[in-house]
């Protein structure tokens, strides 16, 4: 879940992001004489049509409603979904081989550690700048920046293994591009999401987006140590092709104009990031759920280590210990394909209270397993519930923000998880090292425990609508105009 809710959503009826000034998020005519920044300028037809969804104005009067749609309809976000699948894929292949290819060049451990750490030190450090950059550029260029940019350094890799001269700095550097990429392309995604289609099709998007990362992860890991084995360059060349075919499924992607422009088009990015953290800080519900979900993101994954060392500790073969891992992935992917229809019976604090609580009681019941698939069907279970919260947060979060600062939104959302994902394995390691495992999993399970007593008594949750009561379109203190 990303750190990335009313229980009275019934009480504050759902306004589109229109009332706060953004103009027609899903596509429609737009007049762009008035400066507005548009991402694509073919982003809609002569007629005047936007993407998917989007119902045609009649002659000299207003922009039509949304006709209604089904999500796999969306040619834009087909083409962004499926481009996105096979890089994400083609990522995880390469994530799996370069400790591998590290080892079989050096015979080291820790050049092995280098190289991912460097990607995760890149991605961090180039987390708040990229927002700020996503929200001030064209963000379909900088998408199909990221793809060319993965592609050449996944293909400059392949060349050096080729010629046999390939280096752990050469690695690395390829990393570190890795890493920037994946700062830039979320927070780019992210924000074009809500522009893409209208909004009752995006707790849907964001569901099936979750379901996506689940099903590439699972794709890439699994055909990556295969690659491996056949030919150290193929992991790369996979990663290579997969890159390529995403930055080739973008070229067609019909991005509406976006609904604000710059006021000052000079870039200052210190003054850009302090107003995007502002803007997440000085909003108390996206606040709290961001803080809450990455303390449970920390306190989680230092249980998922102390698991998995407790099932090598008890003697589980490694075969058994990685069908218990894919279980993790595989509870996910159906928890993303029922949170739809989930979200749409429950109330947002609802969702985001059962994947907390589920944890709660889930996470001691790994001490009475051995290992292996019955913990795996523990880890399966815990997997079912993120999914819905996350649909629930994201949606609500992107809908109460403004076009001209998701970017950076999104930005920050990702630097508390990524800290959550860097600090929970580290927590976890000392754990184990310092107490019996079991103590350890009762260590985390109570830090669990205490996140979802203070997520569930705090008042300030239900004041998570997707678009706060009372806003009136106007000026953000973003340097940018919401209407």
């Amino acid at each position: 879940m990303t750190g990335d809710t009313t229980e009275d959503m019934t009480a504050h009826p759902r306004r589109t992001p229109d009332a706060r000034g953004s103009r027609e998020p899903y596509g429609g005519p737009r007049d762009t004489a008035d400066g507005v920044h548009a991402d694509d300028p073919a982003g809609a037809d002569p007629a005047g049509h936007g993407p998917a969804g989007s119902a045609a104005a009649p002659a000299g009067g207003p922009p039509g409603p949304p006709a209604p749609a089904s999500l796999l309809r969306n040619r834009d976000y087909r083409l962004l979904w499926t481009g996105q699948m096979l890089a994400e894929s083609g990522f995880h292949v390469s994530v799996l081989a370069f400790p591998l290819l590290a080892l079989a060049l050096t015979g080291s451990a820790a050049a092995s550690g280098i190289v991912l750490s460097t990607m995760a030190a890149a991605q961090m450090l180039a987390g708040l700048p990229a927002g700020a950059v996503v929200d001030r550029c064209n963000r379909k260029a900088v998408m199909l920046g990221c793809e060319a940019a993965q592609a050449a350094a996944a293909g400059s890799l392949v060349a050096a293994l080729w010629w046999g001269s390939a280096t752990v700095v050469h690695m690395a550097a390829v990393a570190a591009v890795f890493g920037i990429s994946a700062a830039l392309f979320e927070p780019a995604e992210s924000a074009t999401l809500p522009l893409l289609m209208p909004e009752e099709q995006l707790p849907a998007a964001i569901a099936v987006n979750s379901a996506r990362s689940s099903l590439g992860q699972l794709a890439g890991t699994a055909a990556g140590g295969f690659l491996f084995a056949v030919g150290r360059a193929l992991p790369f060349l996979a990663d290579t092709l997969t890159h390529t075919a995403a930055f080739l499924t973008l070229l067609p992607l019909r991005v509406p104009p976006r609904p604000g422009a710059p006021q000052d088009p000079r870039p200052r990015l210190g003054r850009d990031i302090a107003a995007g953290l502002r803007w997440v800080w000085g909003d108390p519900p996206i606040r709290v759920t961001m803080l809450c979900a990455g303390a449970l993101n920390l306190f989680f994954s230092a249980f998922y280590i102390v698991v998995v060392v407790r099932a090598q500790a008890a003697g589980t073969p490694p075969g058994r210990i990685g069908v218990m891992v894919a279980m993790l992935g595989a509870g996910g992917i159906l928890g993303a394909l029922a949170a739809p229809a989930l979200y749409r019976r429950l109330s947002p604090r609802t969702a985001v209270l059962l994947v907390f609580w589920a944890l709660t009681a889930l996470t001691p019941l790994t001490l009475l397993t051995p290992g292996g698939p019955p913990t795996g069907a523990l880890f399966a279970a815990m997997a079912l519930f993120p999914p819905l919260a996350n649909t629930a947060i994201v949606t609500a979060q992107l809908l109460r923000t403004p076009d001209e600062i998701r970017g950076r939104l999104t930005s920050v959302i990702a630097l508390i998880g990524g800290a959550a994902a860097a600090g929970g394995p580290a927590l976890g390691g000392l754990l184990a090292a310092a107490v019996p495992t079991g103590q350890a999993v009762l260590v985390c399970a109570a830090g669990i425990t205490a996140v979802t007593l203070l997520t569930t008594t705090n008042p300030t949750l239900r004041g998570l609508a997707p678009v706060p009561d009372g806003t009136e379109p106007g000026r953000s203190d973003t340097g940018y105009t919401t209407n």
